[in-house]
Formats: C-alpha cells, structure tokens, sequence
C-alpha cells in the first residue's frame, strides 16, 4: 500500500544551522506516529515543513503522491494535510460549532462571497458536524469554547482540523 505522507531526505538549514537533517519517513492510513526527542531536536521544525509552514531546504514532501513540499500552508490544508499547534488557536468566545463551521467555512472560498448559493451552507453546516462528531465534541455543540476543559480545547482544534 501507498504512504499517505511521506518525506524523503527532507532537511532545513538556518543558515550554518541544520535543524532536519535527511528526514526519511512513510506514513500510512491508520498508523500513528509520534515525533520526539529534547528541545531544540527539530521536532517543530518538521512539522513546519510537513505543513506547509517552513519551505525545505531540500528533499520532498509527498502527500497521495503529490509533492507538496515548498507549496504554502492554506493549499496544503486544502489538500487535507492539517495540523494543530503547541498553542490553542480557537475562538474563545465563538461555540464548539461556529469554530468547527468557521474552519470549514475557510476551505472553500466560494463560501466568503457576499452572494452565496444556498447549498454552500449545507455542506459547511454538515461538514462542521462530522468534524464534531469525529472528534467526539458532537454533544458540546452549543457550549461555548472558552468553557471548555483544556483536553476538550485540544479536541476542538482537532475537530477544525477535521472541518478544513
């Protein structure tokens, strides 16, 4: 079976600095991975490249065959690679649906129009709902995001993950 993500030889320097260092990986559907090591190993680093964050200084990045590595953040995204940050990016006062919404809402630029069709928001609508539910937020709906539990933040940026 085909990788889902892979990287080969991906490195980054910072000028004399390499940060990632000839990174070499296969990533497939249902496995789960876990990046560590001490500060300062390159652990964001790699993230930011796999992301779209950082461009590599070399090597690929391939997700479903495609070469993604260089390309920026938000087309990445749209291709369905997402990513949480160390820090909470939610909107505080905004409920568990209107973050999931908001998040699939910036997937698809039709829906920013000031003269929408009607169907754009049913998919947005359905799409904030399965990432709900995927992320097992679906019964914390209507609760306000600043209300949350930590753990049910972490879950909520998840779930907007899932959205976009």
């Amino acid at each position: 079976m085909s990788p889902i993500l892979s990287t080969t030889d991906l490195t980054k320097r910072f000028g004399g600095l390499v940060a990632v260092d000839k990174v070499s990986v296969e990533l497939h559907v249902g496995e789960v991975h876990a990046v560590i090591g001490p500060n300062g190993a390159g652990k964001s680093t790699l993230t930011n490249l796999l992301s779209g964050d950082l461009p590599p200084t070399s090597g690929t990045v391939q997700f479903e065959g495609r070469d993604i590595a260089g390309l920026r953040s938000d087309t990445i995204s749209r291709l369905g690679v997402g990513r949480s940050y160390q820090k909470t990016n939610i909107f505080l006062p905004f409920t568990v649906f209107e973050n999931c919404r908001l998040a699939a809402q910036s997937r698809t630029p039709r829906a920013w129009r000031v003269w929408k069709g009607a169907g754009v928001f049913g998919d947005i609508n359905r799409q904030a709902s399965e990432a709900m539910e995927a992320a097992g937020l679906a019964h914390r709906r209507d609760r306000v995001a600043a209300t949350l539990s930590h753990g049910e933040q972490r879950q909520l940026e998840i779930a907007m993950c899932l959205a976009t």
